[in-house]
């Protein structure tokens, strides 16, 4: 079982955010595991993207080869549950720091772009809007990464049900802001999830660009320790 979160705040002063590492590499569907890389384009390394301008920002880079070509189909409405752990690998045994270092602090974010092929290599271009975040909550005062952590790397949350049926990409996210005090200081950590829709509706989101959905502000340049409030980067949440 792992150690709780109170236990192992305790050695924070020892462990370097540098480690404070994760990788979003399966999905289950409805409670329903997908399988290790399924659908889901694994970067070969859980390092993190720095800069907010480079089109890594969007699903990563430097995958494992071959690129799953999976398609998952998803009805809309449905759960969707991003799993998250310390390496490329998955969950490969007992590791303090999976899914993540628990002394690394920030928020876990998902997203969504409608894409004319899910398993189409260029993904530049693309209209993404927010479908969850999970941020600081003051009381208990938890960010995101607690509960990621909490919960074994699982971060899960609904599929609009009113967003036309079609292909999609699902982009999660972990934000580690244990150096954020600067930019470049925030750390991101994403993959991309292939999926189509199924059922819907006709409701069309307002979307933002990746990159041009973050800039350097309140929600990148921080201080975990010391924030009484925050507000995750990007736009709002999507809602029906």
């Amino acid at each position: 079982m792992k150690a709780s979160l109170a236990a192992l705040s305790a050695i924070a002063i020892l462990v370097s955010s540098t480690s404070a590492r994760t990788v979003f590499s399966a999905f289950k569907v409805n409670g329903i595991d997908q399988g290790h890389g399924v659908a889901v384009r694994v970067p070969t390394s859980n390092a993190p993207v720095t800069d907010i301008s480079s089109n890594s920002i969007i699903c990563n880079t430097g995958f494992e080869t071959p690129v799953s070509q999976t398609v998952v189909k998803v009805p809309a409405g449905a759960q969707f549950t991003a799993e998250f752990h310390h390496t490329s690998a998955g969950y490969v045994g007992p590791d303090p720091s999976d899914p993540l270092d628990p002394t690394d602090k920030g928020p876990i974010l998902a997203y969504m772009a409608a894409i004319p092929s899910a398993t189409q290599t260029d993904v530049t271009g693309l209209e993404w809007f927010k479908v969850w975040q999970d941020g600081l909550t003051a009381s208990p005062r938890q960010w995101g990464s607690d509960r990621l952590f909490i919960n074994g790397g699982n971060a899960t949350f609904t599929i609009p049900s009113c967003i036309p049926a079609g292909q999609y990409l699902v982009r999660a996210e972990a934000i580690s802001l244990a150096s954020a005090e600067q930019y470049p200081g925030a750390q991101f950590f994403m993959s991309c999830a292939q999926i189509e829709v199924t059922g819907g509706g006709n409701v069309k989101p307002a979307t933002v660009s990746f990159p041009g959905a973050y800039t350097v502000d309140a929600s990148l340049v921080t201080d975990v320790y010391e924030d009484e409030s925050y507000t995750p980067p990007g736009p709002a949440v999507f809602t029906c």
